[in-house]
């Protein structure tokens, strides 16, 4: 019994419309060749992670360089989705860029962009497997500009600078907002070294954003005699305990 190959679905992110007008006369043209459809588009990465979410997309092929939320980060988001789709990188980058792709195996076109370079990119695609966020982490020394959390069968962004502290608990990190509380599973040591320059440690189990400390308070232990170092944030109630290796950020912060 033969079987039906189902066309490729492809999403195409790019900010500069005449770009993705291209692209999809290109795929047009991919087309006589290779079973595929054109599943949606979008002119930033907000406005794409967005609409992935509604939508399943085989491939994306998506742009760099954008306003908003550039290609690595919107990738990363995209890894939270129950299937996340294989990326093709499109960009005008130089060559150090895209040699750092070469050594990572990571899939990318040229602009401008040749169609038998297209279709050979979307023929290794049936079988690719979606770039891991640690590999797209190290494409960039910019941290993201939010973290991503998979409810509903959507992608929700907090943005970085609405995060007060970070909290390991089992295998998930709490992300706390003013107003509220998400999880994720990340490294906690891996957010510190990406977010260092917002976050502090104040416990094994727990960063904190410097902007927002408010002070610091000594706590009765329950069980002891002894006290405790904590730290209050801005818009909480709830205090942080700073364990005894941490209490340097005490002076430093006061």
């Amino acid at each position: 019994m033969n079987v039906v190959e189902l066309p490729l679905a492809i999403f195409v992110v790019d900010d500069e419309p005449p770009a993705r007008n291209r692209l999809k006369d290109l795929l047009t043209d991919c087309a006589g060749q290779l079973p595929l459809i054109l599943v949606g588009e979008a002119g930033n990465g907000v406005e794409a992670l967005d609409k992935l979410s509604e939508v399943h997309a085989d491939v994306v092929l998506m742009d760099i360089r954008m306003p908003q939320m550039d290609g690595i980060e919107l990738a990363q988001h995209l890894n939270k989705l129950h299937k996340p789709p294989v990326i093709i990188f499109t960009t005008a980058y130089d060559s150090y860029a895209v040699k750092a792709f070469e050594q990572r195996a990571i899939d990318y076109l040229l602009k401008p962009i040749r169609l038998g370079r297209l279709f050979e990119s979307l023929t290794r695609a049936r079988s690719a497997v979606p770039i891991r966020s640690e590999v797209l982490q190290e494409l960039t020394p910019e941290p993201r500009k939010n973290l991503s959390i998979h409810e509903r069968g959507r992608i929700v962004l907090v943005p970085i600078e609405q995060v007060l502290f970070l909290r390991a608990e089992l295998k998930y990190i709490t992300v706390r907002t003013i107003e509220n509380e998400f999880l994720i599973e990340e490294s906690l040591i891996a957010l510190e070294k990406e977010f260092a320059a917002r976050f502090v440690r104040i416990h094994r189990n727990c960063l904190v954003a410097k902007d927002e400390i408010e002070g610091f308070e000594k706590v009765a232990e329950t069980d002891t005699s002894e006290a405790h170092w904590a730290v209050r944030l801005k818009g909480l109630t709830e205090l942080l305990p700073i364990s005894r290796r941490q209490q340097s950020i005490v002076k430093e912060f006061s």
